[in-house]
């Protein structure tokens, strides 16, 4: 993620084909614990990280990256276990965690929280791109309000709503019995997060919501960020003291006075800097945390 620039985050959002090109792109397997796997982008950005259960009662997949990495994705999960996912959870509507729908739906059922289909169903547009209603067949079948609880491979897993983080729309999904908690976009690993005001996103709400999940978590949890590499609790109470230094930050200078684009000038603070590794750089972070205080 690196290496990536905002024309990255472009591709995020855009369902325009034209220009990607997926060819050298592959799929890395990570056994998280259990029975729960991760697949990985790497050498090119495939989308979001999907967490697979496979067991005896078949083969559930959280998120399904960009369609053009659907066959991509069938060989990885060929590889763990033989057969069609039969569910697939979205944690959020974004293209490179919902693109692969439109292919999946044909063998699976795909559930998200109520935002996510309302929003697949109609045009969406935000700061980088503009998104058009997504064909029937992507649209998630089963949805919900709050909470849903699947029991599947001897698993107990739990769908549950945070409001207003990312999206309006995001769901973790916490896997009880393996111990695996899989983030969405909640949790972008050692990296400022995007946060689609737009989509209903807010920083603060965002940073709220990763304090309630880290409480809820066991000491020796393992966690699946939506985009990063496999996690531990330590690093996630980092992530947050980051987003708490970046409000802070912000809100003083708010206090201050401080215009939007002062603020920019400015620029981040030495200790936030390290964080500066992914498509999100010091101008969209920043503006994310002021639009999100000016909402608040």
């Amino acid at each position: 993620m690196k290496s990536h620039s905002l024309i990255i985050l472009f591709l995020l959002i855009s369902q325009s084909v034209s220009s990607r090109d997926f060819t050298d792109v592959e799929l890395k397997t990570v056994h998280v614990r259990g029975n729960i796997y991760m697949l990985e982008g790497i050498h090119g950005f495939a989308g979001g990280n999907i967490g697979v259960s496979i067991g005896d009662d078949g083969i559930l997949i959280v998120d399904d990256q960009f369609s053009e990495m659907n066959e991509k994705i069938r060989v990885a999960l060929n590889k763990l276990k033989p057969g069609q996912p039969k569910y697939v959870l979205n944690t959020h509507w974004h293209g490179d965690h919902t693109g692969g729908n439109i292919d999946f739906n044909t063998h699976a059922t795909i559930i998200a929280h109520d935002n996510v289909r309302k929003r697949m169903m109609t045009e969406q547009r935000n700061m980088f791109a503009t998104t058009p209603a997504r064909p029937k067949e992507a649209w998630p079948v089963i949805t919900f309000d709050e909470s849903l609880t699947i029991y599947f491979n001897g698993e107990t897993i739990k769908v549950l709503h945070f409001p207003n983080g990312h999206t309006d729309g995001d769901s973790v999904i916490y896997f009880i019995e393996s111990n695996v908690v899989h983030m969405g976009d909640h949790y972008f690993a050692e990296m400022f997060p995007f946060v689609d005001i737009t989509s209903g996103g807010n920083v603060l709400n965002l940073a709220d919501n990763i304090k309630i999940i880290i409480d809820s978590m066991p000491d020796d949890v393992r966690i699946i960020p939506g985009h990063g590499s496999l996690s531990n609790k330590e690093e996630l109470i980092t992530y947050h003291k980051m987003l708490q230094g970046s409000i802070r930050f912000v809100q003083q200078k708010i206090d201050k006075g401080v215009t939007l684009e002062e603020l920019i000038e400015v620029g981040l603070p030495n200790e936030l800097k390290p964080w500066e590794t992914g498509f999100i750089k010091a101008e969209k972070w920043l503006t994310f945390i002021y639009q999100s205080i000016e909402r608040a």
